[in-house]
């Protein structure tokens, strides 16, 4: 048996081959244009030598060269790759260099950043750059003249059900981030789960506003990979902005939109300060972070389009559970488990809770769970004990069978639905000459969820200010990760082994975001 995930991009070229499948600004493209771009492009890396397992790094924003690219990879077999567009020099290096990466497909706007670290990776022979409207450095190629002048690959790679086909980078509370490998299974389930049983909907009226990252996992399979499975159409937005949402929905008349909490908020603000409507919009999706239930209640009040909350990780494809239409719904809630989709909660001596509304970690097990940590057996290993994939996140479930988030166990900070790993934050605070000791801590924040803020002692007789230590992290670290809220303190914390009391730090600072936020540039 074989399963390729660009599959479901060739069956809806074969039903809808004239439909819009693509929109960008005044660009559109049509289910035959689409896959005609994408076996050209597949053809262009047969030529190249990216073969069959060999991966392919993709670091460009919503624009149609992503998906493009992407169901070029699967075409040949190339398990994708994708990093997000905020990505330093040094950042991308490991990231290429850790995945085996042969070749990187990169927006022309990301290419400074980009270009560095590639060229230090002797193992990624390939830079094809997409967006150029000037020179390219002379040991790259532009992406637009390999489509132009490549025979097309007709056919996609028999692949296996359980090959992977996505490498998504996630973050933890020890070590570098882990590429979760996601199989052309896990994918195409959770695609065909939320097309035909969370979000049905006839292919005329599919037409989704795609601004969260498609090089996300919620992007990908939510809304990019349903879409095309559905015969929809995709509407762009490369970057995020209130006014543009509303614009965009209006002309497109666009019948769903994914979101992070964030965005929720910027709509109903925008939405308050000129009356604007969102009068198509059938179906709202939130995931990504908790959505404060007053902001749910006044964005369908507002609206008069209900928003349906989920739970998922990169590691589960990611949707693992959902507020279905069918079902009744419990505000606060992150729903049920999908469908194959089986839930436990473990105690901290790992027996399973059975007593309704008690914590435990959620651990999930299903064919949306990843196959492990791209050559990282260790880790994998400690993530998926019994078969199980242990989340870190603490929760309840009601005597109904819902859920709900209440904690988290890892460290692990959640900003604007990005992750931000505590530990890659602070390895660079201890490479400032200034900085004797450091710790980050997530801090609530009303509109991001969580903002980073690092607590520093500083050496004996070394100066730093808040500006010095924040622009040192900007110099290594992608813009969500830097940290916002900058304290010094004149030593840590510790317990009796000499661990930071991470926990004694949150309860010190947790008022210290509110007075900081809105003296600090979220960009």
């Amino acid at each position: 048996m074989s399963l390729n995930l660009a599959n479901l991009l060739t069956q809806s070229a074969a039903d809808h081959p004239d439909k819009t499948a693509i929109v960008l600004d005044e660009r559109s493209l049509s289910y035959r244009e689409l896959l005609d771009q994408v076996q050209r492009l597949a053809g262009a890396l047969d030529a190249l030598g990216v073969r069959r397992g060999d991966k392919l790094a993709l670091m460009l924003p919503n624009v149609t060269e992503f998906t493009v690219a992407y169901f070029a990879g699967h075409f040949v077999g190339a398990p994708i790759v994708a990093l997000n567009v905020l990505l330093t020099a040094d950042e991308v290096e490991y990231h290429l260099r850790d995945s085996e990466a042969v070749a990187l497909v990169v927006w022309a706007g990301c290419l400074e950043r980009a270009e560095p670290g590639a060229r230090r990776v002797p193992g990624c022979r390939q830079v094809i750059v997409a967006g150029a409207s000037s020179a390219l450095p002379t040991h790259t190629v532009a992406l637009e003249a390999l489509i132009a002048t490549a025979a097309p690959r007709q056919e996609a790679v028999a692949t296996s059900p359980d090959e992977t086909a996505v490498l998504l980078y996630t973050s933890g509370t020890t070590g570098k981030p882990k590429g979760a490998e996601l199989s052309h299974f896990n994918l195409f389930h959770n695609a065909e789960f939320v097309c035909n049983t969370l979000l049905p909907m006839p292919a005329e009226q599919a037409v989704a506003l795609a601004t969260l990252p498609l090089f996300h996992s919620f992007g990908q399979s939510v809304v990019q990979n349903r879409f095309l499975m559905g015969g929809g159409t995709l509407v762009l937005l490369p970057r995020f902005a209130a006014q543009s949402v509303f614009e965009l929905v209006q002309r497109h008349r666009v019948t769903f939109f994914a979101g992070v909490p964030t965005m929720y908020v910027a709509l109903l603000e925008h939405a308050r300060a000129t009356g604007h409507a969102l009068e198509s919009l059938k179906y709202c999706v939130s995931g990504g972070a908790a959505l404060p239930v007053e902001v749910l209640a006044a964005f369908e009040a507002r609206f008069g389009v209900q928003l349906l909350e989920g739970y998922g990780l990169s590691e589960t494809s990611p949707v693992a559970s959902f507020n279905s239409l069918d079902r009744a719904r419990k505000v606060g809630s992150i729903g049920t488990p999908i469908r194959g989709v089986q839930f436990r909660l473990l105690d901290d001596a790992d027996a399973v809770v059975s007593v309704p509304d008690t914590p435990g970690e959620i651990c999930i097990r299903g064919p949306n769970v990843m196959k492990g940590y791209y050559n990282k057996p260790d880790a994998t290993a400690e993530a998926l004990r019994d078969g199980w994939f242990r989340t870190g996140d603490i929760g309840v479930r009601d005597a109904d069978g819902y859920y709900f988030i209440v904690d988290r166990k890892k460290d692990m900070i959640l900003r604007g639905g990005f992750s931000v790993y505590p530990r890659e934050v602070e390895e660079v605070l201890y490479a400032h000459p200034a900085v004797q000791e450091a710790a980050v801590i997530g801090l609530p924040h009303p509109t991001h969820g969580e903002e980073v803020c690092a607590v520093i002692a500083l050496a004996p007789g070394a100066a730093a200010g808040e500006r010095e230590i924040r622009e040192h992290c900007r110099q290594h670290l992608a813009a969500y990760k830097y940290p916002r809220v900058v304290k010094f303190v004149a030593s840590l914390p510790k317990g009796p082994t000499g661990k930071i009391l991470k926990r004694e730090l949150r309860g010190q600072f947790v008022a210290a975001v509110a007075s900081a936020a809105g003296a600090v540039s979220p960009s």
